[in-house]
């Protein structure tokens, strides 16, 4: 948010995992909550839209990609996650995440690090950052998972010299290769060449558009996005599916 809001932050626990749907248009309710909350929220931020959840008598507001909560009268602002605490799922990101879906086709496939797996029928995209213990975690995952190309965009937020590994596995002859062997096996890539520059603004950018704030965050085919670690059987299912949904075209993108 461009202006930070003077308020407390607080964790709200739910005892449920309810669907929260998008509704296409407010309640009269949600309406004059949405009226009342807008000004309160600070100078120049747009609520998007105000809808009631299934828990705590809350209602969610969305704005510019994030999601907070307010009481009926619009009084208090919650500012943190919702988690259910039967299964330890947050809640608040997952409805970020749904907030969230995009046209596949539109990412710019070309400033991604291209990865085939067997047939290369099933697709997905992976914001990273060399320095994210994260990522590595879902690279073991994915050693277990064939008939895939991944698209991986080298989002340079967590450390000062992620900007330089990125390059330098950028930069490699191979950088497929290159960013293989140093999210599977810590082998760092040769220092790239002085005239070779890699796409790390553009990749900011992009992340800030799509309200990327955490890594691995996953695209699939479909359009859909999640921040959450999979197991195999997991991220196989989400990848089938998606393709079954939205089959992957690269050239509609204009990948490599």
């Amino acid at each position: 948010m461009k202006h930070k809001l003077a308020l407390s932050a607080a964790l709200v626990l739910a005892a449920t995992q309810p669907a929260l749907a998008q509704a296409s248009a407010e309640t009269p309710t949600e309406a004059r909550i949405h009226a009342l909350i807008e000004p309160r929220m600070g100078i120049n931020i747009k609520v998007d839209g105000v809808s009631k959840t299934p828990y705590g008598g809350l209602y969610e507001v969305r704005t510019n990609g994030d999601v907070f909560y307010t009481d009926e009268n619009a009084r208090y602002l919650f500012v943190g996650k919702v988690v259910d605490t039967t299964t330890y799922q947050d809640l608040t990101r997952a409805r970020a995440d749904q907030l969230a879906t995009i046209r596949f086709a539109d990412l710019p496939l070309e400033t991604a690090i291209k990865t085939v797996r067997g047939d290369g029928k099933r697709v997905m995209a992976v914001f990273e950052d060399p320095n994210c213990p994260y990522c590595r975690k879902l690279h073991q995952t994915l050693k277990n998972i064939d008939n895939v190309t991944i698209y991986t965009f080298l989002l340079d937020i967590l450390s000062e010299d992620s900007a330089v590994k990125s390059r330098n596995i950028w930069c490699a002859p191979d950088r497929a290769q290159a960013w293989r062997a140093w999210i599977e096996d810590s082998k760092a890539a040769p220092a790239a060449p002085a005239g070779c520059t890699a796409p790390h603004e553009q990749v900011l950018a992009l992340g800030k558009k799509l309200h990327v704030i955490g890594t691995p965050t996953v695209y699939f085919a479909d359009g859909t996005r999640t921040g959450s670690a999979f197991d195999v059987r997991a991220l196989e299912g989400r990848l089938t599916a998606a393709a079954t949904l939205k089959p992957h075209a690269a050239s509609d993108a204009g990948a490599p």
